[in-house]
């Protein structure tokens, strides 16, 4: 399908006019079309509407004090862009050492590239990263934990996919984004379950899920339908004594 996104600063005002700010922090982590995210994101990276003028424009009408996620995702790729400025280059590599091992291969899977895994939660959303140069936050984070984590690709390999397709591409915050899920910029890694894309992406009216009609959930061969305390095992050989990170930052 061709993307929605219609460039330019009079189009970049618009979506954020017509921004839901009440309801983000609730409902920003779902995937599909009742998802609260903004949708402002290409419009910031390419300079169509500043950072100053998306915390105003919310500011305005609920008030600081009720604006403070959207502030703290701001303040997030603010200073990823700082970093950036600061140490350039030195982004795309780890910025720490790795808190569980990780895997090395540097060459994108066949089945990535064409979309065609066979989960449903992975080609569903590299199909629309595709064909329409955006992908809901939750579902960059699911896809990208499945490639570091699961398909032990260097982390590297997914950033350069998701910057090549990706309207909001912007180096600082894809790459910076990529190494907070693998643990090489954060304190541990991010993974999933079944049961939390389930949660966030299962349709109103239709109840339907991206595992619905999943041909592995079928056939219960879903990498991902365990606890966490299993996937941590299964992943990495141990557990942490920390909690797992589940969701966004």
């Amino acid at each position: 399908m061709p993307s929605s996104f219609v460039g330019g600063r009079r189009a970049g005002l618009k979506q954020l006019r017509v921004f839901n700010a009440q309801s983000y922090a609730t409902t920003r982590n779902a995937v599909g079309e009742h998802s609260g995210v903004s949708k402002l994101s290409p419009y910031i990276r390419h300079g169509c509407i500043t950072l100053t003028e998306a915390r105003a424009h919310v500011v305005a009408q609920l008030g600081a004090g009720h604006s403070v996620k959207w502030i703290q995702e701001l303040a997030w790729r603010q200073f990823w862009q700082l970093l950036y400025a600061r140490d350039g280059e030195k982004i795309y590599e780890n910025y720490e050492e790795a808190k569980v091992p990780l895997g090395h291969d540097s060459s994108l899977p066949r089945d990535i590239a064409d979309a065609r895994t066979g989960l449903h939660c992975m080609d569903r959303s590299l199909e629309q990263l595709y064909t329409t140069g955006y992908l809901y936050n939750h579902a960059r984070m699911w896809v990208a934990s499945y490639l570091i984590h699961h398909r032990k690709l260097d982390w590297r390999v997914g950033a350069r996919l998701f910057h090549t397709f990706l309207l909001d591409g912007d180096p600082a915050s894809n790459t910076l984004s990529w190494q907070w899920i693998a643990s090489t910029f954060s304190s541990k890694p991010y993974f999933f379950n079944r049961e939390n894309v389930e949660k966030f992406s299962r349709e109103r009216v239709s109840g339907e899920t991206l595992c619905t009609g999943c041909p592995a959930a079928k056939t219960k061969s879903c990498p991902f339908d365990a606890s966490y305390e299993a996937l941590e095992t299964r992943l990495f050989g141990t557990q942490q004594r920390r909690e797992p990170r589940r969701y966004q930052r």
